[in-house]
């Protein structure tokens, strides 16, 4: 039998949108609730899965190693709340620079990451805050919740629980 995954967007969901992108620790600030939401969900049996767009990194404007630079921080603040985030996958890819299966709203990232962790399909949610997060989710059958960008964590809570 699979496991409960809550899949999260990452900017605007677990940090705050900040209209550019982030990939410096400074510039990276947690959203005000998500840690005691992850918390409540965490002691529900629920695993979480970061399913990030990162074009960034193909437009030039930062690197891969800025990328899992930032990614480490945001884990290690995390472990120190006691959370466990199982992975991150990312896509790297911009649509004028390339073309790929794994941008959201396509489904590749998602798929990876339901196969590799036997993620319970029918008992997992994608939280996004854009619209093609939530298309992502539900192409791939999961239950999808969009979240207004830099909002309390909590407001959704009860969808899920």
């Amino acid at each position: 039998m699979g496991k409960k995954f809550i899949f999260l967007d990452r900017d605007g969901v677990i940090n705050q949108e900040r209209g550019t992108y982030t990939w410096k620790k400074n510039d990276f600030i947690f959203l005000k609730d998500t840690i005691e939401g992850l918390k409540i969900l965490q002691k529900k049996g629920f695993g979480f899965i970061v399913i990030t767009n990162q074009s960034g990194i193909s437009k030039g404007l930062y690197t891969l190693n800025d990328f899992y630079v930032l990614t480490d921080f945001m884990l290690s603040e995390y472990k120190k709340h006691g959370i466990d985030i199982t992975d991150v996958y990312m896509c790297p890819h911009h649509p004028e620079q390339s073309k790929c299966l794994c941008r959201k709203p396509l489904t590749l990232l998602l798929e990876r990451a339901i196969a590799r962790y036997d993620a319970e399909k029918k008992n997992s949610y994608f939280i996004g805050d854009k619209d093609r997060d939530i298309e992502a989710g539900r192409n791939v059958g999961i239950k999808s919740i969009k979240i207004e960008s830099n909002s309390s964590f909590l407001t959704i809570l009860g969808q899920i629980l």
